[in-house]
C-alpha cells in the first residue's frame, strides 16, 4: 500500500537511484529530481540516471576476503537496485566486479521507470528544498550544481570541503597492437564470468618506462581556476602524473606494476605494465587502468601512444578533471544520515563523504532505508558496525575526525578488530597465512551479524518484491 507521505530525492545518480529504489519497495511515493538534460555536468556524456563517469569497475566482488566484496555482498541480500543491475551487465574483469556502463544505466533507469510510485522530474533544484518537502535526501554527488551547494553551505553553516576526482581514458579495442600486448589476469587469476584473460598488457623495459615517466611529469597539464589551486587530491584517485612527480619508481608499486604477468611475445619480464581493463559488454571499449589524468587532450594522445600496444590507440574517450565536493558528515550528520540542524534533510552518497561507486550506492540504501522508515512510523536501527554497511555508516557519522575529515573508501581499518580463527589443528595462522584468515573472519562475523538486521527490512516492507 502506498504512504501518503512524500520523500523527495535530488540526484539521480547511483546513491540517489538505490534510495529511491529502497523507499518505493516499502511503499512510499517518491520523486526523484535529476537536473540533467536540462542543466549538464563537465563530467557526464549521457542524461542518463544511474551514469558511471570514471570508471567502470566496482573492484573486487570476493565477499569472503574482501572489505568491498563483502560490502557488494551485504547490498545483494539487502535487496540493492545497483548491485541486481551490475550483476546483469557484468563484464569479464578478472577478480573485480566490471560493468558495460551502457547497459548497466539503462537497467536501472529501466527498474525505477517501471515503478508506479516512483516520479523521475527532469528539473534542476536551484537551493535549498521547500519546507512543504518534508522528507529529502541530497544525493547530488561531486558534482552538486553551484546554486546547491551554497545552499547547503548556508544551512551548514560551514563551508563544503572538494577535491579533484580524475577520469581515465577509454581505447577502442580494435586499435591495441596485439604483437606487442597481450590478455591476461595478473596470477592467471579468473574472476566471475572472466577467463584468467580479462585485462590488455602492455609492457615497458627500463627505458621505455623512464621516458614514460619524464613524459607524463613534463607534459602540458590543464591549469586551474585561482580559488581551486590548493584544493587536494583523494588519495586513492591521483592523476598518473601526480603519482609520476612524487618519485621515479611511484608508478611500477602502483598501477603499472609488472607482477604477476608474463609477456608471451619477449623472454624477459617486462620492467613495467600497463593494464586495460575491458569496459562494455561487447568488449569493443577497454579503459587504461589507473591512467586517471589532467593532461590536456593532446598531451594524452602523444604521451599514452608512447606506450608499446598503444602505438596507434584510437581514444573512445580522453582522461579528464573534475571537482568533487563533500561535506563534514562526521560534524553534520546523526547515524540515520539526518542534517543535526536541519532533521528533514538527509544526505547519501558521495557528497557525504565515500569515494566509490558502491560506497556510494551503499549509503544511498541506507539513505532510503532510513526515510522510509521515518515515513512509515518504524524505528530502523543503523546495521551492525561489525557489517560493512555498518562500519561505513559508523564512520561517516562519528567514526571520523571531523577536524580532518576525507573520503573514504570500505576497508576493514573500519571494523572493530577480530580474532583471527583457528584452524582445523586447532592453531592460529601466521605469518602469511595470517592476512587472509583475519580477512575472512571479518566477513564471516559481518555475514552473521547482518542476518538479524536484515529482519528490520522485512517488518518495514523494504524486502517486498515491487
Amino acid at each position: 500500500m502506498q504512504h501518503p507521505e512524500q520523500l523527495h530525492i535530488i540526484g539521480g545518480g547511483l546513491a540517489g537511484c538505490e534510495a529511491a529504489w529502497q523507499a518505493a519497495r516499502a511503499g512510499i511515493h517518491v520523486t526523484l529530481h535529476e537536473m540533467r538534460p536540462h542543466q549538464s555536468t563537465a563530467a557526464h556524456e549521457t542524461d542518463n540516471l544511474a551514469e558511471m563517469v570514471c570508471s567502470n569497475s566496482f573492484r573486487s566482488d570476493d565477499h569472503q576476503t574482501s572489505a568491498i566484496g563483502l560490502l557488494h555482498e551485504e547490498m545483494r541480500r539487502a535487496g540493492s537496485l545497483v548491485m541486481r543491475a551490475a550483476d546483469a551487465n557484468r563484464v569479464p574483469a578478472g577478480s573485480a566486479l566490471a560493468v558495460d556502463r551502457l547497459g548497466f544505466s539503462r537497467a536501472i533507469e529501466a527498474a525505477l521507470s517501471a515503478m508506479p510510485n516512483i516520479v523521475i522530474a527532469r528539473e534542476e533544484v536551484t537551493g535549498l528544498p521547500p519546507e512543504t518537502w518534508r522528507h529529502v535526501i541530497i544525493a547530488t554527488g561531486p558534482l552538486t550544481s553551484a546554486p546547491l551547494a551554497q545552499a547547503i553551505g548556508d544551512v551548514t553553516g560551514a563551508e563544503s570541503l572538494a577535491f579533484f576526482d580524475a577520469i581515465a581514458p577509454i581505447v577502442y579495442a580494435d586499435s591495441i597492437d596485439l604483437t606487442q600486448a597481450w590478455f591476461q589476469s595478473r596470477y592467471d587469476k579468473p574472476g566471475p564470468g572472466g577467463t584468467g584473460k580479462d585485462y590488455i598488457n602492455c609492457p615497458l623495459d627500463a627505458a621505455q618506462y623512464a621516458d614514460f615517466v619524464e613524459a607524463l611529469c613534463l607534459g602540458d597539464k590543464t591549469q586551474f581556476k585561482e580559488w581551486e589551486r590548493n584544493t587536494p587530491y583523494f588519495e586513492g584517485c591521483l592523476p598518473i602524473e601526480v603519482m609520476a612527480e612524487r618519485g621515479p619508481q611511484t608508478l611500477r608499486f602502483g598501477p603499472l606494476k609488472p607482477v604477476g604477468l608474463t609477456n608471451p611475445h619477449r623472454a624477459e619480464k617486462p620492467y613495467a605494465v600497463v593494464q586495460l581493463r575491458q569496459d562494455n559488454a561487447l568488449g569493443t571499449l577497454y579503459n587504461i587502468v589507473g591512467f586517471q589524468t589532467k593532461l590536456k587532450h593532446a598531451e594524452q594522445t602523444r604521451i599514452f601512444r608512447t606506450i608499446p600496444g598503444l602505438q596507434n590507440a584510437r581514444f573512445a574517450r580522453l582522461g579528464g578533471i573534475h571537482r568533487n565536493t563533500f561535506i563534514n558528515s562526521p560534524r553534520l550528520l546523526d547515524d540515520r544520515l539526518r542534517l543535526k540542524r536541519m532533521p528533514r534533510l538527509r544526505f547519501a552518497g558521495q557528497i557525504t563523504g565515500v569515494e566509490g561507486y558502491v560506497e556510494s550506492a551503499a549509503i544511498g540504501l541506507l539513505a532510503g532505508l532510513f526515510a522510509a522508515s521515518e515515513i512509515l512510523g518504524i524505528d530502523l536501527p543503523p546495521p551492525p558496525e561489525n557489517t560493512a554497511l555498518g562500519a561505513l555508516l559508523q564512520h561517516l557519522t562519528g567514526g571520523a575526525m571531523a577536524d580532518n575529515f576525507q573520503p573514504m573508501n570500505v576497508n576493514f581499518g573500519l571494523f572493530a578488530p577480530v580474532e583471527t580463527p583457528l584452524s582445523a589443528d586447532g592453531k592460529r595462522a601466521r605469518g602469511k597465512a595470517k592476512i587472509p584468515a583475519r580477512k575472512g573472519a571479518y566477513c564471516a562475523r559481518a555475514l552473521r551479524e547482518q542476518e538479524s538486521w536484515l529482519t528490520h527490512l522485512s517488518i518495514s516492507g523494504a524486502t517486498e518484491s515491487p
